[in-house]
C-alpha cells in the first residue's frame, strides 16, 4: 500500500476548532441576525391606513350657554332640553326651554337652538329663537325627531285669564329649510 499524497486532515491547523474560532462565528451571526432585524420588510399585505374620521362633536350643554331672556337680576331655570341634527351637518345641535324662576304662576318660556360654534369652543351659543318669552307662552313637551324640534305650548286666549291657568294647548314644529328654522305645518293643532 502506498501512501496517500493528500495532507491528514487531523494536520491542518483550520479544521481544529479552537474557542476563538466558536467565538467569531457566534459574533458574526449575532450581527447577521440584529441587522436582518433592523432591515425587516413591511408585512406583507399590510396597507397604511388614514386616520378615521372624526366623529360627530357631543350636543352643546344647554346650561352654558347666554339665553336672550330679561329675568330683571333673577336666576333663569332650564326646564327642558333635547338634542339632535336639526341643519343636517353631522353634529348635534341642543333645543333649551328656559324661562325665569318664579315663586308662583306660570312664568312665560323661551325656545331656543343651541350650537358650538367654531369662535366659542365648547361653550354653547343660541343660535334661533323659537318661541320668544314676550309670547307668553310655557313649555310643556319638547323633543327633537328626525330633524323636527316638537313642542307643546300653553298660552292664554285673553289677558283676563290668570296666568296660573293657560286655557290653549298647541302642537308645534320647527324643521330647518333654506337656511332657517320655519313653522311645520303638519305638527300644528291647536286645543283649548
Amino acid at each position: 500500500m502506498q501512501p496517500s499524497a493528500a495532507p491528514d486532515l487531523a494536520d491542518l491547523a483550520h479544521t481544529r476548532a479552537r474557542p476563538a474560532h466558536w467565538l467569531a462565528i457566534a459574533t458574526a451571526t449575532a450581527a447577521v441576525v440584529a441587522l436582518a432585524g433592523l432591515l425587516q420588510p413591511d408585512p406583507a399585505g399590510a396597507t397604511t391606513t388614514p386616520a378615521a374620521a372624526p366623529g360627530p362633536a357631543p350636543a352643546p350643554e344647554a346650561a352654558g350657554a347666554d339665553y336672550p331672556l330679561d329675568c330683571r337680576g333673577g336666576p333663569h331655570k332650564i326646564a327642558h332640553q333635547a338634542s339632535g341634527d336639526l341643519d343636517g351637518d353631522g353634529n348635534p345641535e341642543t333645543v333649551a326651554v328656559v324661562h325665569c324662576e318664579a315663586g308662583s304662576g306660570t312664568p312665560p318660556s323661551g325656545v331656543y337652538v343651541l350650537t358650538r360654534g367654531k369662535d366659542t369652543g365648547p361653550r354653547a351659543r343660541v343660535v334661533a329663537t323659537l318661541v320668544a318669552p314676550e309670547l307668553h307662552k310655557s313649555v310643556t313637551e319638547l323633543d327633537v325627531r328626525g330633524g323636527v324640534v316638537l313642542a307643546t305650548l300653553l298660552g292664554y286666549s285673553s289677558p283676563d285669564v290668570p296666568r296660573c291657568c293657560p286655557d290653549e294647548k298647541e302642537q308645534v314644529g320647527w324643521r330647518w329649510e333654506g337656511g332657517a328654522f320655519v313653522r311645520d305645518a303638519r305638527a300644528g293643532a291647536r286645543s283649548a
